[in-house]
């Protein structure tokens, strides 16, 4: 299994559109955050670190993952992982609605009204990561943080999809 985690994480912008700064934000962080501290080992005969190049096509979220550096880098393709996406639309649907909710509370609203819409942000976080957890299992075995930032990085794809 060598090192099992991602040391490089790229994701599809050739379609992007534009995101709000708040989106950016989230890109951000979830990026530094995974490649900070992860679990990630594709069921196989493969052995980490590992580059993964997230992409979304024909409503599939494609896990592309790469030895070491990977796309864009040196290493070499190891496999692509196809999660259907549809599994996930209510839920990202769910959540993209109290995150703008949100981050219109964190400019106007109450400590106390901003930490209930902030404990539902979280709840819906975290049943996505946990269907992600689900819907990998078998395939890639992740932890629950891992799960969370990948589930941050689907969302800011599905933006665009």
């Amino acid at each position: 299994m060598g090192d099992p985690r991602i040391v490089r994480i790229t994701l599809d912008d050739k379609s992007v559109v534009r995101r709000s700064g708040d989106v950016e934000h989230e890109r951000a962080v979830a990026i530094y955050d995974l490649l900070e501290d992860n679990h990630f080992a594709p069921v196989g005969d493969f052995s980490g670190p590992y580059g993964l190049h997230l992409r979304i096509e024909e409503g599939r979220l494609l896990f592309e993952i790469y030895r070491g550096e990977g796309k864009g880098g040196e290493g070499e393709k190891l496999a692509t992982v196809p999660l259907a996406l549809g599994p996930f639309r209510r839920i990202v649907k769910d959540y993209f609605t109290v995150c703008e909710t949100y981050y219109d509370a964190i400019r106007t609203a109450s400590p106390s009204k901003i930490e209930a819409i902030d404990m539902g942000r979280r709840g819906l976080h975290n049943e996505g990561a946990e269907a992600l957890r689900e819907r990998l299992a078998g395939r890639i075995e992740i932890d629950e943080n891992t799960a969370r930032r990948l589930f941050t990085l689907l969302c800011v794809l599905h933006i665009k999809s």
